[in-house]
C-alpha cells in the first residue's frame, strides 16, 4: 500500500502590511489593534521604525510579540524609510499602511484579488475615507489619484481642500494616475524593478512619483472600491506646516523633470512656474508670509538639484496624454475659476 503524503498549499499570495513609524506611540496604540486583526491567510505584519525616540519600539514588542519590527539607524524620511525597510522584507506583495490607518477585517483580499486578474497591474489602493467622519472621502487618496495637463495632483473624491462625501459614487473598479500612499499596494516585483521610492523626495508626493515610473513602463494602476480603510490624515505634516508647502511645490516640480517625455518637460515645467508663483502672491496677500517663503524655497532648491535630478530620468517616458488618469487641462482653472467642486463635474477630453 502507497503511502499517501497530504501537500498543503496556500493559494493566496504572500503579503505583508509595512507600517513606517517615528514616535508614532499614540498612533500605534490607536489603529494596530485594527490591522492584527486583519483577516487575510498569508499576512506578515511589520513595523519599521524610523528612529524613534519615543517608546514606540517597546511598545509594540510588549503588546505585539509576533509583530516583526526593523530598525532604522536614522530618520530617512518617508520615502527612504520604506526603502531601507522593506530591503529586509520577503512578500508577494507590500502594502504601505500610513500608521494613522484604521482598517475592517476584509480590507486586503479585495485588492489583492483585482491586482491577481491582471499581470499588468502593479499598483494600487482601497477606497480611502476620513476615519472621524466614515461617510467622507479623506483628503489622502479619496477614490483614486490623477494629475492635470501641468501635474496638479487631485482624487476622485477631493479636488483642493474640497472633499465630498461618499455616496457609492465612485463604486467603479477604475484604472487612475496615482495610489495614494497612505495604503499603496504594490507587487514586489515591481517595487525591486523601479528601485522603490525616491529617497530625495523625503516625503509628499513620493508614490505619485513612483506610479508614474512604473506607468512609463507600461503597468497600471488601478482603484479598488470592494476594500475601504480610515484615515485620519496630517499624522507627521499637517496642513498648516510650511515645511508640507515647501515639500509638495518642490517635489511636485521634481517628478515633472524625472517623468515627463523630454519634448514636453521644460514647457510643461515652464507654465508651472507662472501658476507656483500666483500660488506665491496669493500667500502673500492673504499675509502667509511663510508659505509664500516655502514656495520660493521650493523653486530654488529644484533649480539647485536640476543635473542630479536629471540623472534620474529613466530611458523611456511615454507622452504624457497617453497615460490614463491625466486631465488635460488645468485642474486649478475648473476649481478656481470655473468653481468646480467635484469630480462628476470635470470633463475629461
Amino acid at each position: 500500500m502507497e503511502a499517501q503524503t497530504t501537500i498543503s498549499i496556500n493559494m493566496e499570495p504572500s503579503v505583508a502590511v509595512v507600517i513606517l513609524n517615528w514616535n508614532g506611540k499614540a498612533l500605534l496604540e490607536q489603529f494596530l489593534p485594527s490591522v492584527v486583526q486583519s483577516k487575510y491567510s498569508n499576512l506578515q505584519i511589520i513595523v519599521g521604525d524610523n528612529h524613534s525616540s519615543d517608546d514606540s519600539v517597546d511598545f509594540v514588542k510588549t503588546n505585539y510579540p509576533d509583530i516583526q519590527i526593523i530598525q532604522n539607524d536614522q530618520n530617512y524620511g518617508f520615502a527612504g524609510g520604506y526603502n531601507k525597510v522593506l530591503e529586509q522584507v520577503k512578500a508577494d506583495y507590500f502594502i504601505l499602511l500610513n500608521s494613522d490607518v484604521e482598517v475592517p477585517r476584509n480590507w486586503i483580499s479585495p485588492v489583492v484579488s483585482l491586482m491577481e486578474s491582471d499581470p499588468s497591474i502593479a499598483a494600487a489602493q482601497p477606497k480611502i475615507k476620513w476615519q472621524k467622519d466614515k461617510n467622507q472621502f479623506e483628503y489622502a487618496g479619496a477614490a483614486g489619484g490623477f494629475l492635470d495637463k501641468y501635474a496638479f495632483p487631485f482624487c476622485r473624491g477631493r479636488i483642493f481642500d474640497a472633499i465630498e462625501s461618499d455616496q457609492g459614487q465612485y463604486n467603479n473598479t477604475l484604472e487612475i494616475f496615482w495610489a495614494s500612499g497612505a495604503a499603496f499596494f504594490i507587487k514586489s516585483k515591481y517595487w525591486t524593478q523601479t528601485g522603490g521610492l525616491d529617497a530625495a523626495l523625503f516625503a509628499h508626493m513620493e508614490e505619485i512619483d513612483l506610479c508614474w515610473r512604473l506607468k512609463n513602463l507600461g503597468y497600471k494602476v488601478m482603484f479598488c472600491p470592494d476594500a475601504e480603510v480610515y484615515h485620519v490624515g496630517g499624522g507627521s505634516l499637517n496642513a498648516t506646516n510650511p515645511f508640507k508647502t515647501y515639500l509638495n511645490f518642490r517635489n511636485n516640480l521634481m517628478i515633472m523633470q524625472k517623468n515627463l517625455p523630454a519634448p514636453e518637460v521644460f514647457s510643461r515645467i515652464f507654465i508651472r512656474f507662472f501658476i507656483d508663483f500666483a500660488a506665491l502672491l496669493h500667500f502673500l496677500l492673504k499675509g502667509e508670509v511663510k508659505f509664500a517663503m516655502a514656495v520660493s524655497k521650493a523653486h530654488f532648491h529644484f533649480f539647485k538639484h536640476l543635473s542630479a535630478t536629471r540623472k534620474k530620468r529613466t530611458a523611456k517616458q511615454i507622452p504624457y496624454k497617453q497615460h490614463t488618469g491625466v486631465l488635460h487641462s488645468s485642474i486649478v482653472y475648473s476649481f478656481f475659476i470655473k468653481k468646480i467642486r467635484k469630480f462628476s463635474g470635470i470633463e475629461f477630453k
